[in-house]
């Protein structure tokens, strides 16, 4: 075969030397027809085969390794047989002693070159959002704790919205979406997703989804579009799917230590903030063409029936929650949030826990005991509700207890006063009754009038993380119960 050298000496002798056809080949000792090809065409010269080439030690097999990748089209894509399960069934069934390297290289040949073509997109400013979740690790307090972070991500504009939670359950759904909807000032008109559990019950034929009636009441309250990515699908979810290893690879690294999930959430907002600072020209377009915000918040809520058991407790997700005993068998609605649990009888708010993800943990609250406490005082002595009280109800309950037997009436007398004074204020009337050494319910009691006055005790609000300006004034929760009541 010529080499280039030689073809640009034959091409340069007979264009410009005007060398003909035959004397460069007497000259150079080459047929007149490769001269010729030479001449018309200066591409480096290739070999063609005229025909495929021969496997001999592998074309007895031809058909029945064409047989099996037939049958591999409708058997499930990873279910499918590899190069080394063809060899290995050949060398078992058919006594096949070529070798593996063989095998690859003749599969290499017989299956199919399908490369998917796929289409660039876009999507108008405010038009659409992409959704899903990613995990991450963070030390929490002094544990190694896994997060799940919920991820929005404008498509046109790029910019992101990161909340963690301690779950993915329906209820952290539901919030992730009204806290994203609330710092982005309003709402995309399309947002997409991956067939998640709690917003898709069934897949359907083609792009249809048996929704979740809980997501189809988000998507009413707030007006936008779900759409769901096709199943077995990843190539078109990739915008999202870099958004979550983004945020892992810039606000998880190094493994952020917090001293709780609210922490952790203000530092991704603040990330989130330089990103939107980042994209500023394209937000501001981007913004324009959100939905505006409906005027009332959406209860982001999960309701489950409970029936109350003897200890006066309730059960949600394997965690007991204390209620006043007085509804002891009878069954209440929970509502239950990310971050709290509501506990409910008919339109009457009972109850409001913090809402625990330790599994058989028991939550309790000295205020829903007190009546019976009363009239069995001597169980202050071992009551799981009193034993976790503060170390200082510890040691005034020994001195009670040091020279009378019967000093637990007097110690629950001090129980007692929760009901007319916040724990705050029993707290620092016991410890100051304790340094002075003089227990007992009178003079806590004085020294709660002096100080505080008579006060009933005041209820803990649970509300939403506030962080800065970035979401608006606390639920009324009194507009949920008119409603309860108008039906």
């Amino acid at each position: 075969m010529l080499g280039m050298i030689d073809i640009e000496y034959i091409r340069k002798m007979y264009h410009l030397e005007g060398w003909s056809i035959r004397k460069l080949s007497r000259n150079l000792g080459h047929a007149r027809q490769t001269i010729r090809k030479v001449v018309n065409n200066s591409q480096i010269p290739k070999y063609d085969l005229k025909k495929p080439r021969s496997f001999p030690v592998m074309d007895p097999y031809r058909d029945v390794i064409q047989e099996w990748l037939d049958n591999d089209k409708s058997a499930p894509k990873k279910q499918r047989h590899t190069a080394k399960r063809i060899y290995d069934r050949l060398v078992e069934e058919y006594m096949f002693t070529g070798s593996e390297s063989s095998v690859r290289k003749f599969v290499r040949k017989l299956r199919p070159k399908y490369q998917e073509v796929y289409i660039p997109l876009m999507a108008q400013w405010g038009e659409q959002a992409q959704v899903d979740w990613g995990r991450a690790k963070v030390i929490i307090g002094n544990q190694l704790t896994e997060v799940c972070l919920f991820c929005l991500k404008m498509r046109a504009s790029r910019v992101p919205f990161v909340w963690a939670f301690p779950t993915e359950r329906l209820e952290a759904f539901l919030e992730g979406h009204q806290f994203a909807f609330r710092w982005l000032g309003g709402v995309p008109k399309e947002l997409v997703y991956d067939n998640p559990k709690t917003a898709v019950v069934r897949i359907l034929q083609g792009p249809y989804r048996e929704e979740h009636t809980i997501f189809s009441s988000l998507k009413s309250h707030y007006l936008f579009d779900g759409i769901f990515f096709n199943a077995s699908q990843p190539h078109e979810k990739g915008s999202i799917e870099n958004l979550v290893g983004y945020v892992r690879r810039n606000t998880m690294v190094p493994v952020p230590q917090v001293p709780s999930i609210d922490s952790l959430n203000i530092h991704l907002i603040a990330w989130c903030e330089k990103e939107k600072q980042r994209y500023s020209e394209e937000w501001k377009k981007e913004k324009e063409g959100l939905l505006p915000l409906p005027k009332s918040l959406y209860r982001c809520s999960v309701t489950k029936m409970a029936r109350v058991s003897s200890y006066s407790l309730v059960t949600y997700d394997r965690v007991r929650y204390s209620v006043p005993c007085r509804h002891i068998k009878l069954t209440l609605r929970l509502e239950v949030f990310s971050d709290r649990i509501e506990i409910w009888d008919h339109s009457r708010l009972l109850a409001t826990h913090k809402r625990s993800y330790v599994r058989q943990e028991t939550v309790l609250e000295l205020a829903h005991y007190l009546d019976v406490l009363e009239r069995k005082p001597r169980a202050v002595m071992n009551a799981q509700v009193v034993r976790e009280l503060p170390e200082i109800y510890s040691k005034a309950k020994e001195v009670l207890l040091k020279d009378n037997r019967e000093g637990y009436r007097e110690f629950c007398q001090i129980l007692l006063l929760h009901r007319d004074h916040c724990k705050e204020q029993v707290n620092a009337a016991l410890t100051k009754a304790v340094e002075m050494e003089k227990v007992d319910s009178s003079t806590v009691r004085q020294w709660l009038i002096n100080n505080n006055g008579v006060s009933k005790p005041r209820k803990e609000v649970k509300v939403p993380i506030e962080l800065k300006e970035y979401q608006t004034s606390q639920v009324d929760n009194s507009r949920y119960d008119q409603l309860l009541e108008v039906t």
